[in-house]
């Protein structure tokens, strides 16, 4: 008990000096607090600031952009500067431009805009910081640069009337919208019609080691062999045969009786031959003269069948640098501008661009051809002045000259009988008259020998050209060569069929290449945005 008193004092010191700690805690807290809250309102002033900034950046940057590019389309013919000092100053940004730069040429325009924003910060100046600008740079070019383009476009029977008058409008739309901007000629466009076949015109054709010539008029296609398909282009030391112009196609009347050479079941009919005689479609070798162009287009008449893979295939081979030979020549001989010279140019050329236009409102139909042996040369067929026929066969026992119109043999052709070339016979008769008339009644004595005799004698004169699978695989060879050398392919199906559309689609460089134009309108606006796409806008800065 004698340290009870002494006990108590040290309690009540105890609890004297933590009442006066916890009133010098609270102090402290609060001076802390006070501290936090000014640093957070500093922090919140200066997001606010922060906030104004990239807000006043983000729309001086898009109102210098959009009225660069207004000031750098060559559409436009004001003066660039004035365009992007009136576009801004409509924007509420006249006063924070700091400069306009423009380069000029006859295919190109560059333009370079700077522009500058005070943002008047309100929490910065806490910090020393007075001004905030906010800075906007941009920069846009339009150039127009060596452009090689082939139109290939479909002319067969399917194209009559509404779909070939619309592909007039859109095609010669777009040679305008090529054209109109080129003033330094870096544009060149050639023409590609094609049907069953593509008639190259005697000009071009007689650049090829052309065999079998027929000697008709304005009917020019040239057979490929499949060897051709392995390159983008076309020899010129390779022996092509010319397509013959004849009646394959129409039947002629098997009876046992004579049938005269000059009645309807004997005259060839021409409007199926798979080589159309139709001058206005042959191929318009590159050309830089839009008047020239236009009128190949309004020019073009729809009649045959499809052969998507020949038109692709002659539109690749006048892209292709191995035809700048050929192109030289042509110049030389006037037959093309002095302007292209040089063209093709290489696949490697950091300066040009190579561009197929692919149309078709159709796709592969199969076709047939007359085997070489019975294209040109000497015939077993003679006429005589009066225009009766005889036929030697040399199979036939007895007298050799089978007589159509006498039912009889004979040991000499009949009434003096000149001998007629292939390419004579084609052009006055049917070959399933040929086969009928001068092989089947003169070789088999009843119908069945005689059926017999002309199915052959018909499968030995004409063959089929090609299957619509080796067709759609021989596209393809060509679409894929075209990729690896960086031609672009632009693919248009004008309201074809499913398979039409596939092997269209496949071709074209990307799906953003290819276009399905189900009317007049739509193959207008593909025609458009492929010559925009062609000249667009790029932004540089």
């Amino acid at each position: 008990m004698i340290f009870a008193p002494s006990a108590r004092a040290l309690m009540r010191n105890l609890v004297n000096r933590s009442q006066q700690f916890h009133r010098d805690e609270d102090g402290a807290l609060i001076i802390f607090a006070l501290v936090l809250f000014l640093l957070m309102a500093m922090m919140g002033g200066f997001a606010v600031d922060l906030m104004r900034y990239e807000g006043s950046r983000t729309a001086l940057q898009n109102t210098l952009d959009r009225c660069t590019l207004m000031a750098a389309s060559l559409d436009q013919r004001l003066d660039p500067q004035s365009v992007v000092t009136d576009c801004v100053e409509k924007a509420g940004f006249g006063e924070d431009l700091e400069g306009v730069s423009v380069v000029q040429s006859l295919n190109s325009r560059n333009v370079v805009t700077k522009g500058r924003v005070d943002t008047k910060p309100f929490f910065m100046h806490m910090i020393g910081i007075n001004k905030f600008d906010a800075l906007g740079t941009s920069g846009a070019e339009q150039a127009i640069t060596n452009v090689e383009i082939a139109l290939v476009l479909d002319v067969s029977g399917s194209m009559s009337g509404a779909k070939i008058a619309n592909l007039k409008i859109a095609a010669t739309e777009f040679v305008d919208n090529m054209l109109a901007n080129d003033p330094n000629h870096r544009i060149s466009i050639s023409i590609v019609p094609y049907n069953a076949q593509v008639n190259l015109g005697s000009v071009l054709r007689a650049k090829y080691q052309a065999v079998n010539l027929h000697g008709v008029a304005d009917v020019n296609c040239l057979e490929l062999p499949p060897s051709v398909f392995n390159a983008p282009g076309i020899p010129r030391n390779v022996d092509l045969p010319m397509m013959a112009y004849a009646d394959h196609y129409y039947g002629t009347s098997l009876t046992n009786a004579a049938v005269s050479p000059t009645g309807s079941n004997a005259l060839p009919v021409y409007n199926a031959a798979y080589c159309t005689k139709q001058p206005s479609n042959i191929v318009r070798l590159p050309s830089q003269n839009a008047t020239t162009l236009k009128s190949q287009i309004n020019g073009l008449v729809a009649g045959g069948n499809t052969s998507i893979t020949l038109g692709m295939k002659w539109g690749l081979a006048l892209l292709d640098p191995s035809a700048r030979n050929m192109y030289n020549e042509l110049i030389g001989a006037n037959q093309m501008g002095t302007n292209l010279s040089g063209r093709p140019f290489e696949y490697t050329d950091p300066d040009s661009i190579k561009v197929v236009v692919l149309m078709t409102d159709g796709e592969h139909v199969a076709h047939n051809r007359v085997t070489n042996p019975y294209k040109t040369g000497p015939s077993p067929i003679y006429k005589s002045a009066g225009g009766d026929y005889s036929v030697y066969q040399p199979s036939h026992a007895g007298n050799k000259y089978w007589v159509p119109h006498l039912g009889n043999w004979s040991a000499t052709p009949y009434n003096g009988g000149v001998q007629q070339n292939w390419e004579t016979v084609w052009t006055n008769l049917k070959v399933s008259y040929v086969a009928w008339q001068f092989y089947a009644r003169a070789l088999g004595s009843t119908n069945s020998q005689r059926n017999t005799i002309y199915t052959n004698q018909m499968n030995d004169m004409v063959q089929i050209y090609d299957s619509v699978s080796g067709m759609d695989a021989s596209l393809q060879q060509s679409c894929g060569l075209a990729k690896q050398n960086k031609v672009l392919v632009y693919g248009i199906a004008f309201e074809a069929p499913a398979n039409g559309q596939t092997q269209i689609s496949r071709c074209a460089t990307s799906p953003a290449h290819y276009f399905d134009a189900q009317n007049g309108a739509e193959i207008q606006a593909a025609f458009r945005t492929i010559a925009s796409n062609l000249t667009q806008l790029k932004l540089t800065q």
